[in-house]
């Protein structure tokens, strides 16, 4: 191994959970199902290629009161801690009322208010799908948060104009996140890892800013977060510059639990960077796990100059899922087809 990247391969625990890396597989919707065989060699094959936690693709909160699917998420989890590998599911709350009409927290675009009870069911709903979770055998959920999705916008003034107990000033916008972190936290208990997936700022005229999220970072952690997810990690100004995880760095500076950047990352260099600059405590590695699931391996054998590199095509990732396809790789034909191609 080249020391300059030893740190990527430090251990690091969270409360009774021991991370073998630093190396984190980020949430990446697969549309193959979790519960089918397609997924699961998908998924074995990042474990087996050494990746630290897997982050399992966000999932809507209500499909964890299908017993079945528990339970097949449940064999999943087992497959890849066979591997050495933590076993995350993110949680996910979309823009559909159980009643199948959209919703907002504020009326817009076709969505109407969500109500405050519909609001408070979702907030329990967190907790239940949690207690599910860990009940199949995963190591920990994280909270989607982030990227304008329905929790995202609670946070935003662009998109939060209520006037209830979830809208107004910052602080009555930050209620939903920090109350499903208190629903999860009290459902799957107090040594079990809850992860919290958030956007650091709005680029934006009228948008939350840098500083709203310095504020409401520490707020997660005394609510029960264990880790800090900041998606994007570098700002608009950093990309291309060198100034990987910038944002995640800022956040690292006012809470005292682990916090993931992603962006960039699977560039050995930028990542051990961040590592070592306490930027951050992990690294995420999306696209690059696609093209290369052995990444990990790889750089622990100094073996950086044979990694396969994503090129950010988009082709077949978000490509595919743009046509409803499940995605695969340009660079990696084995890449959603493991099942049908046995190690």
């Amino acid at each position: 191994m080249n020391p300059d990247h030893a740190a990527i391969f430090e251990s690091l625990a969270i409360g009774s959970l021991q991370l073998k890396n630093r190396i984190v597989m980020p949430p990446m919707v697969t549309l193959m199902g979790l519960e089918t065989e397609r997924a699961r060699a998908y998924y074995e094959e990042r474990a087996r290629g050494g990746v630290g936690t897997i982050i399992l693709e966000g999932t809507g909160i209500e499909r964890l009161r299908s017993a079945e699917f528990v339970a097949a998420v449940g064999v999943l989890a087992e497959r890849l801690h066979r591997h050495g590998a933590a076993v995350v599911i993110q949680l996910f709350q979309g823009d559909r009322s159980p009643a199948g009409d959209r919703f907002a927290p504020s009326a817009a675009d076709g969505a109407r208010e969500a109500t405050t009870d519909e609001v408070l069911d979702s907030i329990q709903g967190f907790g239940a799908a949690a207690a599910a979770a860990r009940e199949a055998g995963l190591d920990g959920a994280e909270i989607h948060g982030a990227h304008g999705f329905f929790l995202n916008q609670f946070f935003s003034p662009l998109s939060n104009r209520r006037s209830d107990e979830f809208g107004g000033s910052r602080e009555g916008r930050m209620q939903f996140g920090l109350r499903a972190v208190r629903a999860v936290r009290a459902a799957a208990g107090d040594d079990w890892a809850v992860f919290y997936r958030h956007t650091a700022a709005q680029f934006e005229p009228g948008g939350y800013s840098l500083a709203d999220t310095l504020a409401v970072a520490p707020r997660l952690v005394n609510a029960g977060v264990s880790v800090i997810d900041i998606s994007p990690s570098t700002s608009p100004e950093g990309e291309g510059t060198g100034g990987h995880a910038d944002l995640a760095g800022a956040v690292r500076g006012v809470v005292d639990v682990p916090v993931i950047a992603v962006g960039g990352m699977d560039d050995a260099d930028a990542a051990a960077a961040a590592l070592r600059e306490g930027k951050s405590d992990l690294v995420a590695i999306g696209r690059g796990l696609l093209a290369d699931p052995f990444w990990p391996r790889k750089v622990a054998q100094g073996r950086v100059d044979e990694i396969i590199a994503c090129t950010k095509c988009d082709e077949k990732c978000f490509g595919h899922l743009s046509q409803g396809l499940p995605i695969e790789c340009t660079e990696n034909p084995r890449t959603g087809h493991e099942y049908e191609m046995p190690v």
